[in-house]
């Protein structure tokens, strides 16, 4: 490792202070070279919480050996989750079948809509997944979730004092380690792991990714501060998993706040592309380049990676670059293509599906005009073209002959599934769209476009900075004309 920064010293020299820390750490900041930096420097014994395993076994190889890496998930299964080992990955069933086991058999009316017992499943199981994801003791009326058309007061609390007693018995259900009509998963036994309120032996903890943090695992970090030196380290410009119950636990930590903003990763330019996204996020901190590296951005005609914001953008990607014998591999494999494929099938025979993405349309025909005709359906339209014109066997075809990464031309990833990744050279696919218009006129007459939502902006930043020798600003290049896309000096 090169010689530390400013930054970094300064770190070490409030790491071994004692401070409780928050490392706000951008984009290629060597966070995890930070936090070895810190563990090499004392005898104390600490834990690393890594986002996934792949990044536990990375980071246990730059670590000393007073230090243990594992994930949070790692932790509470040699706890408790080891118990319920003859649970996991038993086969998967459809939710209306597990709701049947718990009794939900009769369609239920609520206002002018009739819920059947599909629909209730799917509503307990989110139910129970949602109690999962949080701090809370016991599954109550908040973690019910909200239905289409059943969004008003009233309605909502008759859907929950149908759904509480369901989703409690599946619960119950859930705290039997031999058997049980619901599927056991990891967040059960961490969930389970987290109310027994667990004591990590340590002298301190690092967590890691802190930004994308399920509350359940905050509380148990949390709750380790009366015996254990705390440090999170994160980037709060990177939170975009909040729609999976994450949140970004690092502005509300108790602690000293203190920041990596000079990238090893790539210079000057790609840095001043990424500051202009992190100002429109509002977000805490701004980059700074390695003059030694020389970043550019411009047309990339063969890139290494590709990067939707979308499954289905990505699905599209993948079918252009296979029609033109490139080997393509996708990041994270092609099961997600596979089930929107399906899903799409479904809809086609007219069947519901259940695929979060497709969930709310009876059929076809009706994903078709919505696609069509209302503008927050218009990144749907790639699948509705594509199903349209190759069918689902085509899209399933193609899924069949991906390549892994080691051996493909180019790598297609959503901008989700890129986080934590970096190629030499990106290309941001079309399906990064622009705001809305607004009904308002510059003075030119023309309309005035709308603000950029600072989620998409937050996504938008974790795009650009996968790369480290060229961009290709493609699908977000409409920000170099938009009001938003100059920030101020």
């Amino acid at each position: 490792m090169p010689s530390p920064t400013n930054e970094q010293t300064a770190a070490a020299d409030r790491f071994h202070a004692g401070d409780h820390l928050a490392l706000q750490a951008g984009a290629g900041t060597g966070k995890t070279s930070t936090l070895a930096l810190l563990a090499h420097g004392t005898r104390r014994r600490g834990r690393y919480i890594a986002y996934n395993r792949a990044i536990a076994q990375e980071a246990a190889t730059r670590f000393p050996a007073t230090v243990t890496c594992k994930t949070a998930h790692a932790l509470a299964y040699a706890a408790v989750g080891h118990r319920y080992r003859a649970r996991l990955n038993s086969p998967r069933q459809p939710s209306w079948k597990t709701g049947h086991h718990l009794g939900i058999t009769k369609t239920l009316r609520i206002g002018d809509r009739d819920l059947s017992p599909r629909t209730l499943s799917y509503a307990t199981l989110r139910t129970v997944t949602r109690f999962c994801h949080s701090a809370d003791p016991a599954i109550t009326d908040h973690h019910v979730p909200p239905l289409r058309n059943l969004e008003d007061a009233g309605h909502h609390r008759e859907l929950t004092a149908r759904v509480l007693p369901f989703a409690r018995k599946a619960w119950a259900d859930l705290q039997n380690p031999e058997a049980g009509a619901v599927r056991f998963d990891h967040d059960h036994y961490l969930k389970i792991w987290a109310l027994t309120e667990p004591r990590i032996p340590a002298d301190f903890l690092l967590l890691d990714e802190a930004q994308d943090t399920n509350p359940v695992v905050e509380q148990v970090f949390n709750a380790q501060r009366d015996h254990a030196q705390l440090v999170m380290v994160g980037d709060s410009a990177q939170a975009i998993y909040q729609w999976r119950g994450a949140r970004d636990i690092m502005t509300a930590f108790c602690g000293t706040e203190l920041t990596l903003s000079r990238s090893f990763r790539f210079g000057p330019d790609l840095a001043a592309e990424a500051n202009r996204w992190l100002s429109i996020a509002a977000a805490p901190l701004r980059l700074a380049g390695t003059e030694a590296i020389r970043t550019t951005l411009g047309p990339v005609d063969q890139p290494d990676a590709i990067l939707c914001r979308t499954n289905v953008g990505a699905m599209r990607e993948v079918m252009q670059l296979l029609d033109t014998d490139h080997r393509v591999a996708l990041t994270g494999g092609g099961e997600s293509l596979r089930a929107l494929a399906r899903a799409a099938d479904d809809l086609r025979a007219g069947r519901r599906t259940f695929h979060p993405e497709l969930l709310l349309f009876p059929t076809w025909g009706d994903l078709q005009d919505y696609a069509a005709n209302d503008p927050a359906g218009r990144d749907l339209q790639p699948l509705v073209d594509l199903v349209d014109t190759h069918g689902t066997d085509a899209i399933l075809n193609a899924v069949h002959r991906l390549s892994p990464e080691n051996t493909a031309d180019v790598t297609v990833s959503t901008a989700h599934k890129s986080k934590g990744r970096e190629w030499a050279s990106v290309k941001i696919a079309d399906d990064f769209t622009p705001p809305r218009d607004t009904d308002q006129k510059d003075d030119h007459g023309r309309p005035v476009p709308g603000p950029v939502d600072k989620v998409e902006a937050r996504l938008a930043y974790v795009a650009v900075t996968r790369a480290r020798q060229r961009l290709d600003l493609g699908g977000l290049s409409w920000i170099n004309d938009h009001p938003d896309g100059t920030p101020p000096a």
